[in-house]
């Protein structure tokens, strides 16, 4: 009975997680996609439990639901004094041109990830899981494609910091499969996810504290945004000198056709 609940748990988990992730990271409501993060976070909690290791529950509900969650939604409605983003991202949409040749890089990646698969877990990693622990390694392969995707189509960086947590999400998911293809993963490996975890939310803290002193001094929320000012400022500046080293050269001109032809004021008038 207690093997039939916990395979059930490991489905509904399967099956949410993925739907989470795109959720959070499709929505422009910046604040929903933020509370959707939070709720995935206590998702991976249930995802590590079911896995043996209980430990990484808690870390997986304290750094990455309260803490790194905590964080994104600060940089929307917390206080301070710095001003907060704007809950609605309204930057504009990539390209359409230079979508297929992204999907293209991340359908590559994909597929080298999959022949990592085959070729660490044998024919076997084309089957159906036959375990919960191979069902939520699994699980972790579309939410690293997803966190992949937007990571690279996303421009408002507190959206890139989503992509960045969920695509670490689903690297744990992975590695506590991979590495140790046992019902429960060994000490050394969920050692290497806790430090992970720990990393994510370092980055994340530091992601936020930077996004939200760069939205204070220039209202930019994208690096594009920036690089353009950035050289629209120094192309600016290069006129500017321009302009003035002109009129320089000007004055000093007429101050010695003046001079050499004698026309310049007298003293004694």
């Amino acid at each position: 009975m207690a093997q039939t609940a916990a395979w059930v748990l490991a489905v509904v988990l399967a099956v949410l997680l993925p739907l989470l992730a795109g959720f959070c990271l499709m929505d422009r409501n910046l604040w929903r996609a933020c509370l959707g993060f939070v709720v995935f976070a206590l998702l991976m909690s249930l995802a590590w439990l079911l896995l043996g290791a209980p430990w990484l529950a808690v870390a997986e509900a304290l750094f990455g639901a309260l803490l790194t969650g905590g964080t994104l939604l600060w940089t929307l409605r917390g206080r301070g004094p710095l001003p907060r983003l704007s809950a609605l991202d309204e930057t504009p949409r990539r390209a359409l041109l230079m979508a297929p040749l992204r999907w293209l890089l991340i359908l590559i990646w994909l597929g080298l990830v999959g022949a990592a698969l085959v070729w660490l877990l044998g024919i076997e990693a084309l089957t159906l899981p036959t375990s919960i622990s191979a069902l939520l390694t699994t699980t972790g392969v579309p939410i690293l494609a997803l966190g992949l995707w937007a990571f690279t189509t996303q421009r408002h960086l507190l959206r890139r910091l989503l992509a960045f947590n969920l695509l670490g999400s689903g690297v744990f998911l992975l590695l506590a499969g991979l590495v140790a293809p046992a019902p429960v993963p060994t000490a050394e490996v969920r050692a290497l996810i806790f430090i992970g975890l720990v990393v994510a939310l370092l980055g994340s803290v530091l992601g936020a504290a930077l996004l939200l002193r760069l939205h204070a001094q220039g209202g930019q929320i994208t690096l594009n945004a920036v690089y353009g000012a950035g050289a629209g400022a120094g192309a600016g500046a290069n006129a500017g000198m321009g302009t003035s080293a002109g009129l320089a050269l000007g004055t000093e001109s007429d101050a010695a056709g003046d001079a050499g032809t004698g026309f310049g004021p007298s003293p004694g008038r």
